[in-house]
This record gives structure tokens, sequence and C-alpha cells, in this order.
């Protein structure tokens, strides 16, 4: 229907390439043997473009919660292999260093009488960390010391992006090449300048020497990039990795990319703000999941669509995944199975569970995703509401005998004339009030049902009535959201992005026709005319379901809801009814669906 959706292709704003002055290398300071690779794809932040402040403490015992002190702190700035600057200092405990310690670091309690205290040596080793990746050999041990003393200190921890060598020694050193991943056997893998001494600058340097030559080992396995770096994981095989050529060419913007195998069957759909930098982490760091291993083998290229807005791309890979139903998807794949409870418009109204919804005049609730759901909600409705549950078809005046739930108290049996049509009438139309606005009277039955089960202990019976009162209650909820929207024959709206522009989005009947972003400098009264002038043609779904899937429409309330959205214009009422049902969502059932 219609032409789909409008993008525009938007350039957007220049932004301009910050730099800072780096430090000067203290004299003598020892000059990496790792030189920066020129051929590193230009994703993420690739490491020779970061700043790392390699850093080293020694310390008086193992825990600093425990009242272990810091006794020396050593770090090192390098960035591409070149060392910035260096940061040395012995740091006064205040108390006695253990014999042990002594010995095994050489920091004696004369070294340290007159250094300066950690209320000063942590300041100063902050400054010189600043706007750095922090890297330790062991980081949780290091980093856990730092981090105690800034809030002993009531000092604000900076944000520091942290890699451990330790870590990344385990999954790239074997067991072969050294018997452990101490610094110390990992120095001689590396052949390190410098070997670890137990002083805090010493052992700073060898581990600079470590981190060059694991970033050496991981190069050849395809990862580049910070990013890279701290997700790496040795369970993603060589030849995923080998794949990654497959995200060459692809944007840098929202979208959603479709993975193929050979013969151009779709095995997997997915969407990204950055679709580029999403598909390279499939063959690289980022991911470890062994189902998208195996896809990632059959792979044999990956087709790219490029979006206006990420709403825009969330909404195109529910279509696609639905449309193309891969294999390798789990979700989304078959939003045409579902189920509705159905309110039906007859002499003698009944609820039934149905797969779609007709242009009849009844009510429905739903969809559900599973007929187990929907019959959960049917059987608290019915424990509520003693409309008949027979499917038979009878006139105004039947006349045939009571059925067992008629007996039971549970139907009021117009079958055997035992109701008339206006009382009868009136449980209907509470019924329908229930479904459409106002859930109370379900909620309170139930409710008291529950407590009464639970005053006897008979727990899994009022288990049971907890989970039908919670299908009813989303249920509910989930028709009176959608339906409120699909009534807006268009409703348009925009939200300022990160980038500082707005994106655009025209949804009508609960299904979005289109989306676009205003160029800058633009006039936006008329770039949101053109755009609505040129959306896709809805032509609303029959009752209260949107003419999309529940799932696209729940996205766009999301995006709809979000408190920097303003709305532009309505055609319309779109509302939800103040008694709903979303009001017991947190009360009664204690989360959200």
């Amino acid at each position: 229907m219609g032409r789909g959706f409008q993008r525009l292709s938007v350039p957007g704003p220049t932004v301009g390439h910050m730099s800072q002055a780096a430090p000067t290398a203290s004299p003598g300071a020892p000059t990496s043997r790792w030189e920066s690779q020129r051929s590193f794809d230009e994703l993420g932040r690739p490491l020779r473009d970061v700043t790392f402040c390699v850093v080293d403490l020694e310390t008086t015992g193992g825990s600093a919660a425990a009242g272990s002190m810091i006794t020396e702190i050593g770090a090192v700035k390098v960035r591409g292999g070149e060392v910035l600057g260096e940061f040395q200092t012995l740091v006064n405990p205040q108390t006695q260093i253990p014999a042990f310690i002594a010995v095994l670091t050489g920091i004696s309690n004369s070294m340290v009488a007159d250094a300066p205290p950690i209320e000063s040596a942590l300041p100063a080793f902050l400054e010189f960390a600043a706007g750095t990746v922090l890297v330790a050999h062991n980081a949780p041990f290091d980093v856990g010391f730092l981090r105690h003393f800034a809030e002993v200190q009531g000092r604000p921890w900076p944000a520091f992006e942290v890699v451990d060598t330790v870590r990344l020694a385990r999954r790239v050193v074997t067991r072969d090449e050294a018997p452990n991943h101490k610094l110390s056997s990992l120095a001689r893998v590396f052949h390190s300048a410098t070997t670890p001494n137990h002083r805090a600058l010493a052992d700073a340097r060898a581990t600079v020497d470590v981190l060059h030559g694991l970033m050496e080992r991981l190069g050849a396995l395809g990862v580049h990039t910070l990013e890279e770096l701290q997700t790496f994981s040795s369970r993603v095989s060589t030849a995923q990795r080998r794949k990654r050529h497959l995200a060459d060419g692809l944007p840098h913007s929202p979208g959603v990319y479709l993975f193929k195998d050979d013969r151009s069957r779709v095995l997997y759909i997915g969407t990204s703000r950055d679709v580029r930098t999403r598909v390279r982490s499939y063959f690289t760091a980022s991911e470890t999941r062994s189902r998208m291993g195996e896809m990632v083998g059959l792979a044999s290229s990956v087709q790219a669509i490029e979006c206006a807005t990420p709403l825009e791309a969330e909404v195109r890979e529910l279509r696609l995944i639905a449309e193309h139903k891969p294999s390798y998807n789990r979700r989304s794949r078959f939003p045409e199975k579902v189920t509705f409870v159905k309110l039906t418009r007859e002499p003698w109204p009944r609820l039934s569970l149905v797969k779609r919804v007709l242009d009849d005049d009844a009510d429905y609730l739903g969809p559900f995703g599973s007929r187990k759901l929907a019959e959960k909600c049917l059987a608290a409705l019915h424990d509520t509401f003693p409309v008949r549950q027979c499917s038979d078809k009878f006139g105004l005046h039947p006349a045939r005998s009571a059925c067992v739930l008629a007996e039971l108290g549970r139907c009021l049996s117009p079958c055997d004339g035992s109701v008339d049509s206006d009382t009868y009438a009136a449980v209907v139309r509470q019924l329908r009030e229930t479904l459409l606005r106002r859930p109370d009277d379900v909620v309170e039955i139930v409710n008291q049902r529950m407590a009464a089960l639970a005053a006897d202990e008979r727990y899994e019976e009022a288990g049971v009535h907890r989970d039908r009162l919670a299908a009813f209650v989303r249920a509910a909820a989930r028709t009176q959201r959608l339906s409120s929207l699909t009534r807006c024959s268009e409703v348009v709206a925009a939200r300022r992005e990160d980038d500082g522009r707005w994106a655009v989005h025209v949804v009508r009947h609960g299904r979005l026709a289109a989306a676009g972003v205003i160029p800058p400098g633009a006039d936006a009264l008329a770039y949101v005319a053109a755009l609505r002038a040129s959306a896709e043609t809805v032509v609303p779904a029959p009752g209260p379901v949107p003419a999309a899937t529940a799932e696209e429409t729940e996205r766009l309330l999301r995006w709809l809801e979000s408190p920097t959205v303003r709305l532009i214009d309505v055609e319309g009422e779109w509302t939800c009814p103040v008694q709903g049902a979303s009001r017991h969502l947190d009360g009664a059932l204690g989360s959200r669906p």
C-alpha cells in the first residue's frame, strides 16, 4: 500500500577533530618496540589513537577494605607505541609495613617515612591519568585499591575504562608458552625490556611491553579497536574473524542488516544505530554466542538497508523478519500466530478464542502471543462473569436443559430460560466495560479468591488464579494502549536526537508510515508537510487492532511516550482510559509485562 517509508539522506553537521597536547616523556624512559599499525580499519576507536595509562601498585596487604594501604604508585602513559610520560611516587601508609612485604618489594618503613600520604598521592595520580584508559595486570586489585581510597577521601571516581592484561593473556597465551599468567612469566614470553621486581614503576613498564605484545597477537586476529580489545573472546574462531571483510562498505548509520548464505537465503536479520560497527562485531571480539558463530560460518554476504532513524530501523527489522522468517532469528518470526479473546455480538453473547479479528462489531482482547496465555485470561473472565461458555447457536427464546456449569452456578444458563435477556445483557455490558475500560471487577474478585486460598494454605491453587489475573491485566492494558493509537488516522511527532537534529515520524492507524530527519537550516514546517504528503497510505484494520503487528505498534508507542518527544499533529483521539488496566500492572502483578 502506498509508497512505503519516505527516507531522506541528510548529511550531518561537520564534527571537528579535537586533539590534546601530549605530555613529554620522562628522561630515560624506555621506548616500546611496538609500532602502531597504519592499516587499522577506522571503526570504533583504533588502538593506535587510544592513550593508555598502565598502572601498578605496591601495598601492605591484599585488601583495602581490610585495612591494607598503598606504599607505591607507578604508571606509564603510552599511545601508539610511544611512551608519553611516567609517574612514580612512594606513599606513606601511616602504618608499619609487614616484614615479608618489605622483603618482597624492597620498600622499608624508612623509605616511606618522608613520602606523601595517599591523600596527596592519589589526586596527583588521577591528574596524570585523566582522559586515559587504565591498564593493569590483575586490574580489579589495583583499580579496586584506587577506587577505595577515592571513596574514603570523598573524591568522585573518574569514569575510567579499564583493560586487564591478565584477562587478555588468559585468552591468548597458552600453557605451552608459559606455566601461568603472572607478570614475570608474560614478560619473558614477550621479551620485555624491563624485568618485573615488585616495584611499581618497573612492573608498570613491564606491563606496557606485555600489553603491546598482546596487541600484536590480537591484531593478527582482527582486533584493532578498543571496543574489540575490551570484549575479545577466544571463543570467536579464526574462520569467523576472517569474514570481517563482509562488513566492508556497510554504512556507519542506522539501519537493518541481513546475513545471507551462498544461495542468497536470509539467515539472520538485525538492526543497529551503526550498521557497520555492529556487523563487524560478529567477526571479531564481541560475538560469542555459539548459534551466531554457526550462522556466521554459513554467511557469504551481508546486505544493509539504511534508515533515516533508529526507530525506522527497528520497524523495518520486524517487517523483514516476518517476511523472510530467518532460521537464526528466535523472535518476531511469526507475528501472525496470535490469539484473541472475543466477546461475540449475538442474542446471547459469549467469550471465545479466535485467530483473527473480523469487522463484525464484536469486542476483542489481545493479541496473545500464545493460546495458553489466552486461555488463562479467558478463565479469569469466566471466573468473574457467568456468561455462557457453550458454542451453540440459539435465538432469544431457547428451550433445552441446563449444562453442568449452570448446575455449579458458573453460568446464567440462558439455554433453559433461567435468565431473561435484560439481566443477561446487563452482565455482558459489565463484561464489555471490563474488557475495554475498567478491569476492576476481575482484579477485585480474583484477588479475593487468591487471598482466601492463601489463607487456607492452598498456594498452588492461588498461583493458578494469580497467573490468570496476570494474563488478563496484561492483555487488557496492551489492548487499550494499542487501540488508542490505532484509532488515530495520523500522529506526527518529532524528537531531537543526540546529534542535535530532529527526527520526525508519521504514524497512521498504529503503523509507521514515514520517517525522516530535518536537515540543518531547513524550514521545519515545510519538511514535515512534505514528509506527510509522501508517507505511506494506510488502510485501517478491522476492529481495534492496528494496521501493523502488535510488536511494531508497541515500538512506536514506546517512542511516542518517551519524555523528549514532541507531538506535531494528531488526527483523532489518542487517549487511554483513566481507570484502565495499566494502573493495575504494578500493584496487582508486581511488575510490568
